[in-house]
Parts: C-alpha cells; sequence; structure tokens
C-alpha cells in the first residue's frame, strides 16, 4: 500500500528539508546550464527560514518526507512572483508541481490579493515551459537572471487560476 502525497503550507520545522531539496533539484538545471551559481543553490538555510516566515510557501509531502517546494509573494504592482518550484527528481511527471503552484495561485490570491502570477524559467529549461504553459501561462518577456542566465518570464492573470486547477 502506498502513500500519496499531499500539498500544505511549510512550517518553520520544513525549512531544512527545503533547503536540502532545493539543492538537489536545481542540479539538473545547474547543469543545463553550466552554472552552479544560480540562486536556488547558493541560497542559505537562513534566507529559506526567512521566506518561510514572509513568503507563501507551500511543500508536498509523502508521509514525514518533503518532496517539493514553491514560494510565492506579492510584489508592488499586484503580481505574485512564484518560484523555486522544484520536486524530488524520484517524483517528477506524476502532477505535483502542477499542484503546488494551484496551492501557491490560491493562496496569493484569496490571502494576498495577486492580480496576476509571473515566473520566471531558464530559456533552456523545456520541461518548466511545458508545465508552465499547460498551466496557463504566457510567455511575456526575457530578462538575465543575476547569476547571468537567459530567463523567460511567463505570466497568467489571477482570475484563471481557478480555471486551471
Amino acid at each position: 500500500m502506498g502513500m500519496s502525497v499531499t500539498i500544505s503550507v511549510a512550517t518553520e520545522q520544513d525549512a531544512e528539508q527545503i533547503f536540502r531539496l532545493q539543492y538537489l533539484c536545481f542540479q539538473g538545471e545547474a547543469a543545463l546550464y553550466g552554472n552552479y551559481r544560480i540562486d536556488p543553490l547558493v541560497q542559505s538555510l537562513d534566507s529559506v527560514r526567512q521566506e518561510l516566515v514572509s513568503d507563501c510557501v507551500f511543500v508536498a509531502r509523502l508521509g514525514e518526507e518533503v518532496v517539493g517546494s514553491v514560494r510565492g509573494a506579492v510584489t508592488e504592482d499586484g503580481a505574485a512572483a512564484i518560484g523555486k518550484l522544484c520536486v524530488h527528481p524520484r517524483l517528477q511527471g506524476h502532477g505535483i508541481g502542477a499542484r503546488l503552484l494551484r496551492a501557491a495561485e490560491s493562496a496569493l490570491v484569496e490571502e494576498r490579493g495577486a492580480k496576476k502570477f509571473r515566473l520566471f524559467t531558464g530559456h533552456r529549461s523545456e520541461g518548466n515551459l511545458r508545465l508552465y504553459r499547460r498551466v496557463g501561462y504566457e510567455t511575456v518577456g526575457t530578462s538575465k537572471g543575476a547569476d547571468g542566465v537567459p530567463m523567460i518570464v511567463l505570466e497568467k492573470p489571477a482570475s484563471t487560476y481557478a480555471t486551471t486547477a
């Protein structure tokens, strides 16, 4: 009998598991760009703890193990910046990332008044782009990450989160 993955609000006790999971999950992204200084790999544990206090952070759990996470915060322009979505490599491709996105979108609208959602992903990150487009995000531009990686900027109106849930 297998356990099912549950999605819930992250707690301060999840910080270390999120930190380790993020480091594991973003190795593939770093390899894709030949850049191991991307933000998720150099973020400190203290910074993750701070995000748990200030942002909407959700985790996917398999039993007691954190196997996925996502963060979001509303910016001055009313857009919810969603980031650091990650799912343990052994569980990717089972819809956990989309479930995490839906949970974050819902909370960002209902609790923080987000008017639209915005996220960034590397220009070579085809799997990420497929997921984001499948759940309603559209490319609105490009930018360059602080680490120098060319990024695709995607957005969708907050009014659509319920239709993609």
